[in-house]
């Protein structure tokens, strides 16, 4: 595994502590930037991740690493589940999230909670469907996180990771690489005030184990049926299993 890439360098801080910071700073600016800087593309690929999950027909999901809970909110829309509960370690975040829930008037539908995704909240084999939209990346402990997705997991249960990838393809990645590493920090930094979260962006992704190297560690935790489908030349990534 590659080393441990942290949003500001902080030697005394954790990972997951320093995460938690970085979210509750952008969180006010995060949903406009996320959609500003992917050039609306992230909505397509998110709705494609939760296609994924259309012929399971999950009754209660659990999305990890929920955010302001845009993926979660999508889910709703297309896949109808009874409840959708949303866990982060981020609090501004999460306050972001519920606003919009009071805003949609969706409190019987989606409920937020703070918490580690490495040691979730909640009793084992207790969900139909995990989900995590640009999360995983950002996990301390990988395998641990992945272990303990599956553990809340129903038997049979499906997990739906999206996460952004490396593209291989000339000039795919030649653009890519510039745009991320160039154009993502000044953005960030002109709208969020935190160019550091913007920088760690980049970094966290070429850093983090993708494609076959992610599923492999998706089938060491107990995942079946395991498959990674790239998007946008590899841009973005689906990766799915069940358990």
């Amino acid at each position: 595994m590659s080393k441990t890439i942290t949003p500001y360098h902080d030697e005394q801080a954790t990972k997951k502590e320093q995460v938690a910071d970085m979210f509750n700073n952008i969180s006010k600016t995060y949903d406009f930037l996320n959609h500003f800087m992917s050039l609306g593309i992230d909505i397509i690929w998110r709705k494609k991740a939760i296609n994924e999950l259309k012929k399971d027909k999950p009754k209660l999901i659990l999305d990890v690493a929920t955010g302001t809970g845009d993926f979660a909110f999508e889910a709703l829309s297309i896949l109808k589940p009874e409840k959708i509960i949303g866990v982060d370690i981020s609090r501004g975040m999460l306050d972001i999230a519920e606003q919009k829930i009071a805003k949609r008037g969706l409190s019987d539908k989606f409920a937020v909670k703070l918490g580690d995704s490495e040691k979730l909240p909640f009793e084992g084999a207790e969900f139909d469907a995990v989900t995590v939209a640009y999360g995983v990346r950002n996990f301390e402990n990988l395998e641990k996180g992945l272990a303990d997705i599956n553990r809340v997991l129903k038997p049979g249960g499906k997990v739906v990771v999206l996460e952004f990838s490396k593209p291989k393809v000339f000039p795919v990645k030649q653009l890519y690489n510039f745009y991320f590493s160039y154009i993502t920090p000044g953005i960030g930094k002109l709208f969020s005030k935190d160019a550091r979260a913007y920088s760690y962006l980049p970094e966290s992704v070429a850093a983090f184990p993708d494609g076959p190297v992610f599923v492999a560690l998706m089938d060491k935790v107990g995942f079946k049926n395991t498959k990674c489908r790239p998007l946008t030349f590899g841009i973005c990534s689906i990766y799915t299993g069940i358990k």
